[in-house]
């Protein structure tokens, strides 16, 4: 660049111009949108205790300020843009060409954005669910426009897109009240199979968590390879499920110990012949 014809003065009074011009128009738009910001958070607190006197869900609580904050933001944007002097009908134009080739980019996205609204209006779960899906375990935490949030047993937080869950198959393990827990247990073929039973049965009736209520079902299950196994269901209330599992467990092991019955090992018998 020569510096020698660069006219100075010349840009010097079309910048001065320009701030004349579009200085305060500038300035309005910055005030508007940092004024624009802290009402529409305001708003959004106002309308959140509105909806939770009214004994709204949660789930859908958060999901519906979520998207009205994203409305509002956008609304607020396009009132700074026109301030400052932008035309609409170019903004709009350029918007949509814009919308169109977001749109084609992010179709995942409003995969996702129209997977969000189908599990707020279904409801297959809900904030404090515990779910299963895809093959991932966890308690719900978030329900956000695009993304379902997990927190795992092991207290993993995982991401899951709103669009892989409602096309996938969901256990809700928290939509019932009551759960049953399932149990085999083995016992050699030389024991006494209504006395293994009765011991079972006073373990179960012993345990606090164990429900009367549908009664316990203790049936002979299978004749198996090593083993005679008992089929053992006990109802529980579903938050007591593990609580339940695991004692049941530890206490027909300590009720067969002191019975000396046996559970016996896989084994197989060879004969040999001389």
């Amino acid at each position: 660049m020569n510096l020698d014809n660069f006219n100075f003065q010349l840009y010097w009074e079309k910048f001065i111009d320009l701030m004349i011009r579009y200085g305060g128009k500038f300035v309005l738009a910055v005030i508007i949108w940092v004024v624009g910001l802290y009402i529409i958070k305001l708003a959004n607190k106002v309308i959140g205790k509105g909806m939770e006197r009214s004994n709204v869900e949660i789930t859908l609580r958060k999901f519906i300020i979520s998207l009205l904050s994203f409305a509002l933001k956008f609304l607020l944007f396009i009132t700074c843009a026109s301030i400052v002097g932008i035309k609409m009908t170019a903004f709009v134009t350029i918007l949509g060409a814009m919308g169109l080739a977001v749109g084609l980019s992010l179709q995942g996205s409003l995969a996702n954005f129209a997977g969000g609204v189908l599990i707020n209006f279904l409801k297959p779960y809900k904030i404090g669910d515990f779910i299963e899906t895809g093959g991932i375990m966890g308690t719900v935490k978030e329900i956000s426009i695009f993304n379902t949030i997990l927190n795992t047993p092991d207290n993993k937080r995982i991401i899951l897109p709103n669009s892989n869950v409602s096309n996938n198959n969901i256990t809700n393990y928290s939509a019932e009240k009551l759960r049953r827990v399932d149990f085999v247990f083995g016992v050699d073929y030389n024991t006494d199979i209504e006395k293994a039973k009765g011991i079972i049965a006073a373990v179960a009736a012993e345990h606090p968590k164990a429900l009367a209520d549908p009664a316990p079902f203790i049936r002979t299950g299978k004749f198996a390879a090593s083993s005679i196994d008992i089929t053992v269901r006990i109802w529980a209330e579903a938050v007591n499920y593990w609580d339940l599992y695991f004692d049941i467990m530890e206490q027909v092991k300590a009720a067969f110990d002191k019975a000396e019955i046996v559970i016996p090992f896989q084994q197989m018998d060879v004969n040999l012949k001389k």
